[in-house]
């Protein structure tokens, strides 16, 4: 029962942050930025946040430190408008699955190209 409730919290999490980084927050530094996925503890103490940015490597590096930087206020947003007792702790790393997925579609079209000459 635990684990459902775990997941309904991630998930409720993933779309209140996604609304608040894109109407909430002003900053410059964040490019197009999306929120992938969310794993909660079980505790609900902490919250992980994978984000997906479109660019290059500075752009990415520029969103998170933006990020980062609202932190304090995401999490204030956050407490509002999830009703939990304590707000989990966020912690933002990037999701390489795109990027790795990308790479393999990539070497397996090169692979297709050099089976057909």
């Amino acid at each position: 029962m635990a684990k459902i409730r775990v997941g309904r919290v991630g998930e409720q999490i993933k779309k209140e942050l996604s609304q608040l980084i894109q109407s909430e927050l002003k900053d410059p530094r964040i490019g197009f930025l999306t929120v992938t996925g969310v794993d909660v503890t079980n505790d609900l103490s902490q919250a992980k946040i994978y984000l997906s940015v479109l660019g290059d490597e500075e752009q990415k590096t520029n969103s998170l430190k933006a990020l980062e930087k609202a932190n304090g206020f995401l999490r204030s947003e956050l407490g509002k408008r999830v009703r939990l007792r304590h707000t989990p702790e966020l912690i933002f790393k990037f999701d390489e699955s795109i990027a790795y997925g990308s790479h393999i579609e990539k070497l397996l079209g090169e692979i297709g190209k050099n089976e057909s000459n």
